[in-house]
């Protein structure tokens, strides 16, 4: 059986940036009041990067993929599988990993969509290792992209403030080295009103609530747990200790979250990828983006133990054991 092996990252992130100064002077036309000092205390975050009007999430994960491609030294005709994991779809249909297909030329490769919010990347990359190991595909070219901003309420601050845009990729290969160690994904849909855009689309019509909703709270408590004892259960099934990972990717939400989650797990700062300061929340593009980040500076080398995690709205969660 082979392994699912990485060998190529790319990230995009949309040029402009707007630093927690910049949203909140304009967050105060509208009598909403914040600053940059409540924003970093509460969250870590200092800037996040905004699409421009009209800038589709296809684009965004196009960019990401040339750049997956290139670091991987093929070509997009060599793909035979694309998975795009996104909340903020260009349509209702084709899927998105159907036009960022056509947007790099490939013509016969599977390609759908994966939805599981901030956990889609790691639920995508989940499932590209099933095609691999069973032998389904041999080239996969797995995508987290979001513009999450057409989603947000931009008079809510409890929301606003949090999130950006950008997309992440990794191209996977058949491989006989180690490459996709374990992987474990969950869901529990009882939780589904603690982070939701109830909104949807009938007979031309918006009906529902649109806009990103979050109980910051429950979001805490809930992705603390789940991913202690996810990652606690995938190091378990492969054989390995919490002590022998190398980085750990999480999620990119909340530096609280990360910094509670990293104490809870016994899991060293510095061993710890964190680019929430610089992107914010990108959703599903935020594992991608920080595991980029990380192998371009050369934190992550070739033969490091990764942990990477998601933790989303659904209320989903999981993660992917990798060896580079």
């Amino acid at each position: 059986m082979p392994n699912a092996k990485i060998i190529g990252s790319g990230g995009y992130l949309p040029p402009r940036v707007v630093t927690n100064d910049a949203l909140a002077a304009d967050l105060a036309t509208r009598q909403i009041e914040t600053s940059d000092a409540w924003i970093t205390e509460r969250t870590g975050i200092r800037q996040r990067h905004i699409a421009d009007p009209g800038v589709t999430t296809s684009q965004l994960a196009t960019h990401a993929a040339r750049q997956a491609l290139a670091d991987a030294g093929i070509e997009a005709d060599a793909l035979d599988l694309i998975i795009v994991a996104t909340s903020t779809p260009d349509f209702i249909f084709p899927s998105t990993a159907c036009l960022v297909q056509a947007q790099l030329g490939n013509k016969g490769a599977a390609a759908f969509d994966v939805q599981a919010v901030c956990s889609g990347f790691v639920y995508a990359l989940a499932t590209a290792d099933s095609f691999i190991r069973a032998g389904r595909a041999t080239t996969a070219l797995v995508i987290g992209a979001e513009v999450f901003s057409g989603i947000l309420d931009w008079n809510d601050r409890s929301t606003c403030v949090l999130f950006g845009d950008g997309a992440g990729a990794v191209v996977l290969q058949a491989s006989d080295e180690p490459g996709i160690l374990e992987a474990q994904l969950n869901a529990d849909g009882s939780q589904m009103k603690i982070l939701h855009a109830a909104g949807n689309v009938v007979h031309g019509k918006v009906t529902g609530d649109p806009f990103l909703r979050m109980d910051g709270q429950a979001v805490f408590k809930l992705a603390v747990t789940s991913l202690a004892e996810s990652a606690k259960t995938v190091c378990a099934r492969a054989g390995v200790s919490l002590q022998d990972i190398d980085w750990m990717v999480p999620h990119q939400a909340n530096v609280r979250i990360i910094n509670f989650l990293g104490r809870k797990l016994g899991m060293p700062e510095e061993k710890v990828v964190v680019t929430v300061d610089q992107h914010a929340n990108t959703s599903a593009a935020s594992v991608p983006l920080a595991f980029d980040a990380a192998r371009r500076d050369g934190r992550i080398k070739s033969g490091d133990l990764v942990l990477m995690q998601g933790v989303g709205g659904g209320f989903t969660w999981g993660s992917v054991l990798a060896r580079i």
